[in-house]
C-alpha cells in the first residue's frame, strides 16, 4: 500500500518514551505508515544523538516530527508540551485530535522490598516515584489531552505493560505494582472514554532486549529463559510491538478496548 493510501496518512501520534525501545520502534513504524510524530523523551547529551537520528529518519520518510526533551512526569512540562501540540495541530489545519497516544515510560526503582538494611530496601519515595511515572502519569496525560480536545472519536491509547505484572522478578516489585496499576487504569479509561469513541489497551510485550530490560538485575537470565520458552525460538523485538500497534491503530479496531494484549509470539502461554 502506498503511504498516501494508508488510513493513518497525515494523522498524528504522541509517544511518551520515544527515544528508545518500544517507543522508538513505534514512532518509526507509524511514520512509515504515513503518520506524523510528537515524541516526548528525557535524554542527556550523551544519548540525544539517538533522538536526532530518529527524527531524521521520520523526516526522511516525508513525515513531520516534533520531539520534546522533558520529564514527562512533571506537571508543568506536561502542560507546556500539550499547549505546543495543540498549537501545532491548529497550525497544520489537519485532524484536530491525536490518532495514537502511546505511554511507554520505563523509569522506576529496581530494588527488593525486604533487605538486610534500610538502604537495601525500596523506600516510600522510590515506590511512589515508580508508581507516579510508570502508571499514574498515564491518567494525568489522558485527562489533560481530553480537556484540550486532543483525544476524540477514533483516538487509540496504548500503554506498555509486561509479564512482570503477574510474575515475580527479582528487584522488580515496585515496577510490577506499577504495571498492575497501569492495566487497571487502562480498563477504567476504556469504559470512561467509550462514549467519546476512544479506545484504550495495554500491550504486554514478550521479553525484549531493550535498554530498560538491561537495567534489571538478572536480565541475562530473563533473556535466556524467554528464548528457551518462546515457540518461535527468538526474543520479541521492538518492531514486533510497533507493527502490532500500527495494526491496532487502523480502522476496524473500535471494538477492541479495555484489554491487555499479548505481543510475545506465544511466550507466556508456555510453562
Amino acid at each position: 500500500m502506498h503511504v498516501k493510501d494508508s488510513p493513518l496518512h497525515d494523522q498524528w501520534a504522541l509517544i511518551l518514551g520515544a527515544s528508545s525501545g518500544f517507543g522508538e520502534a513505534t514512532a518509526l513504524e507509524l511514520a512509515r505508515a504515513g503518520m506524523h510524530i510528537f515524541g516526548v523523551h528525557l535524554d542527556r547529551r550523551a544519548t540525544v544523538k539517538n533522538v536526532e537520528r530518529i527524527v531524521s529518519r521520520i523526516q526522511a520518510s516525508g513525515r513531520k516530527a516534533q520531539f520534546f526533551n522533558v520529564n514527562a512526569a512533571d506537571p508543568e512540562r506536561r502542560a507546556e508540551v500539550i499547549s505546543q501540540i495543540e498549537a501545532r495541530l491548529l497550525q497544520e489545519g489537519g485532524p484536530a485530535v491525536l490518532r495514537v497516544f502511546m505511554h511507554s515510560l520505563a523509569f522506576g526503582t529496581l530494588k527488593t522490598f525486604i533487605g538486610e538494611s534500610a538502604r537495601d530496601m525500596m523506600s516510600a519515595a522510590q515506590l511512589n516515584m515508580t508508581l507516579e511515572v510508570m502508571a499514574n502519569s498515564l491518567v494525568y496525560w489522558t485527562q489533560d489531552l481530553v480537556s484540550h480536545s486532543l483525544l476524540g472519536d477514533g483516538s487509540r491509547i496504548f500503554a506498555m505493560t509486561s509479564a512482570g505484572d503477574f510474575k515475580v522478578i527479582p528487584s522488580y516489585g515496585g515496577i510490577s505494582g506499577a504495571k498492575a496499576a497501569l492495566e487497571a487504569y487502562i480498563r477504567q479509561l476504556a469504559v470512561e472514554l467509550a462514549h467519546r469513541g476512544v479506545t484504550a489497551n495495554a500491550i504486554r510485550a514478550g521479553v525484549t532486549d531493550t535498554p530498560a530490560l538491561q537495567k534489571i538485575p538478572g536480565s541475562a537470565q530473563l533473556l535466556e529463559g524467554a528464548l528457551r520458552r518462546n515457540p518461535h525460538r527468538r526474543l520479541t523485538r521492538p518492531e514486533d510491538v510497533a507493527q502490532a500497534i500500527m495494526a491496532l491503530a487502523g480502522p476496524g479496531t473500535h471494538w477492541i478496548t479495555g484489554n491487555v494484549i499479548g505481543v510475545d509470539g506465544g511466550e507466556d502461554v508456555v510453562a
